[in-house]
């Protein structure tokens, strides 16, 4: 049984137009699980959110691309995730999840099938930072093919693994502004240390998941303050998302058009929403 909220069933329409090709770039697939079952031992249980759903959503927003985030859920059976790259026609890319006996096989099929990108898990509740070996032996072996490498992790975690981030070889993505508390103000250290990557060339930043950072009733006006640092400080190392459908959300559920509403607001300038929402995400992403 699911153990997750389902997405809205009817977001509001946006009172603004995306820009041709705008991407949506972190959002999820989840099941039908009994085409496609979830992971044994799974830290949460959603409700159906497939292709066709997914597709629907992105019609009604607007976003023409999308990158699709592996979630913990399906663990590293990337089934559901692939049938939904190959019946994208080339609109959605993906960011898979690898285990620590990855083979270079799987990453080109992975790769052949869409895939741009390995995400990596911190968080406690996903079973926190993988240990260094298992870090830099993914990053090596995915390093040939271009990716970037996702980054989920909390504000206060940052400090202690910036150092490494950094070193990467190639673009690297804090996931969710990463996670930092709008409560705390514009100065926390762990925001100040996200505002840090403006000076890294291969430091990014995803502008989604405002209603984690927020205090959690919509429509999260309190996060907006820290899209607009972001933007002032690197615009062109910004991609946005819906991070539909919203797992494990624990305040109000978003509503994606309003999500889109909010983008606008924190980012009145036409032509930095194009970088953001358009050249950024195919730049990083390969579109």
């Amino acid at each position: 049984m699911p153990d997750c909220a389902p997405p809205l069933s009817h977001p509001s329409a946006p009172r603004h137009a995306l820009p041709p090709l705008a991407c949506d770039s972190h959002c999820h697939v989840f099941g039908p699980g009994d085409r496609f079952p979830y992971a044994e031992g799974r830290s949460y249980t959603p409700p159906d959110a497939p292709y066709e759903k997914l597709a629907a959503l992105h019609a009604h927003v607007g976003a023409s691309r999308a990158v699709i985030v592996q979630a913990n859920c399906h663990g590293t059976d990337h089934s559901a995730l692939l049938d939904t790259l190959a019946r994208s026609e080339g609109r959605y890319r993906g960011v898979c999840l690898l285990g620590a006996g990855a083979t270079d096989a799987q990453v080109r099929a992975l790769h052949d099938g869409g895939m741009r990108g390995v995400r990596f898990n911190f968080v406690p509740h996903l079973g926190g930072a993988p240990s260094p070996e298992v870090f830099d032996r993914i990053v090596d072996l995915v390093a040939p093919y271009g990716w970037h490498i996702a980054l989920h992790i909390d504000g206060k975690d940052l400090t202690q693994h910036l150092d490494r981030f950094v070193r990467l070889p190639m673009p690297f993505v804090i996931d969710h502004m990463a996670r930092i508390r709008a409560d705390r103000g514009l100065d926390d250290p762990a925001f100040v240390n996200l505002l840090r990557l403006k000076d890294v060339p291969t430091g990014w930043v995803k502008v989604s998941g405002i209603d984690r950072i927020s205090s959690g009733k919509r429509p999260f006006d309190d996060g907006l303050p820290y899209i607009r640092a972001l933007i002032d400080a690197m615009p062109d190392r910004l991609v946005w998302g819906t991070d539909w459908p919203h797992p494990n959300v624990a305040g109000d559920m978003p509503d994606d058009g309003e999500l889109v509403n909010s983008f606008f607001e924190a980012c009145p300038d036409a032509a930095t929403r194009q970088k953001i929402l358009v050249d950024n995400p195919a730049r990083l992403f390969g579109f």
